[in-house]
């Protein structure tokens, strides 16, 4: 490259980088759509709403927040993927999307080559409740009510490829039973389906079954992370009722278009990471069952690529492929 050439790379670069340096000074100046891919009244739509109202104020600009759901998440995805990268849509994403890697070959993008990480949120152990009317006061009796009719029983999800799918699936393989998927839209269909008997069993989040389960609309036989859970400590790990080395979460986190400038994407990480260190933030989320996320947007993309592959090898160990 000649003398001439270089200036004017080197002038087209520094360009660029006044251009994006002002933009995220100035970020944001107009309402910013936060698209959740999920229902209403789920982990996902919460924690958003939680997280945006703070944003607002942080920044003094509407975080409108616009359920889109369908496809196990895939439809609100895609919407995003194809949004300009200017920091003004973002996806309030979960495994689901990391899942879907696995799940969903026809799916119209890549995870990571179409979104850009910002940040995590938090993740919530799950519980595995059924509907009162099951003859099964523990995990392991209802193991061997399943065994006893092969494919009778049923289970609730929000769709193929969601947390609760997943876990669903992973809890089949490893206790070696039968169990019949029933996809819902969304969570709070899912949710409903047990709690009116029309399914069996589902694997919720517990900051959303809880109340539930305080209320006796459902028995919690067992929760899925490596201790008891603060908001069900009767309750059981999976692990304690009997099948070692199972574990599920879910987590929440916040991506955008690919090509959106990394001082956005930095200012945004740094205001996000501020709220979920929050004391009061902190406190609610305990309360409920959540723990919190923070990391940079480097070591969110690290952790995003490591869960792809974690479920990539999950999905290969079903003895055919989850419904």
């Amino acid at each position: 490259m000649t003398g001439p050439r270089i200036a004017l790379a080197l002038a087209a670069t520094l360009l660029t980088t006044s251009l994006t340096g002002a933009q995220a000074q100035d970020y944001p100046s107009r309402p910013v759509k936060v698209i959740v891919p999920f229902g209403a009244g789920g982990p996902a739509d919460v924690t958003a709403r939680q997280i945006g109202s703070i944003l607002q104020e942080s920044f003094g600009q509407a975080f409108v927040i616009e359920n889109r759901t369908g496809a196990g998440g895939v439809i609100g995805t895609q919407d995003v993927v194809k949004s300009p990268p200017d920091g003004y849509t973002l996806l309030m994403m979960s495994n689901t999307q990391t899942a879907n890697e696995s799940l969903v070959p026809q799916r119209k993008y890549e995870l990571m080559r179409d979104l850009a990480p910002i940040a995590s949120v938090n993740y919530s152990d799950l519980v595995l409740v059924v509907h009162p009317s099951v003859q099964a006061k523990t995990l392991q009796e209802f193991i061997a009510l399943a065994k006893s009719q092969p494919g009778k029983l049923n289970y609730a999800s929000s769709g193929q490829g969601t947390p609760y799918h997943m876990a669903g699936e992973l809890f089949k393989a490893m206790a070696g039973i039968d169990l019949v998927h029933v996809p819902y839209r969304n969570s709070g269909e899912a949710r409903s389906g047990v709690i009116g008997g029309q399914v069996q069993m589902m694997i919720d989040a517990v900051p959303a079954m809880a109340p539930n389960v305080a209320e006796n609309q459902v028995r919690a036989l067992a929760t899925t992370g490596k201790a008891r859970s603060t908001v069900l400590p009767n309750a059981p790990t999976v692990i304690e009722a009997g099948i070692p080395g199972y574990e599920a979460t879910i987590w929440l986190g916040l991506m955008a278009p690919a090509g959106t400038p990394k001082p956005i994407i930095d200012k945004l990480n740094t205001a996000v990471n501020a709220v979920v260190k929050r004391p009061d933030i902190v406190k609610l989320w305990t309360q409920q069952g959540a723990v919190p996320m923070s990391m940079t947007a480097e070591e969110f993309d690290k952790f995003l690529r490591g869960d792809i592959v974690k479920w990539a090898e999950v999905v290969k160990k079903f003895d055919k492929p989850p419904q």
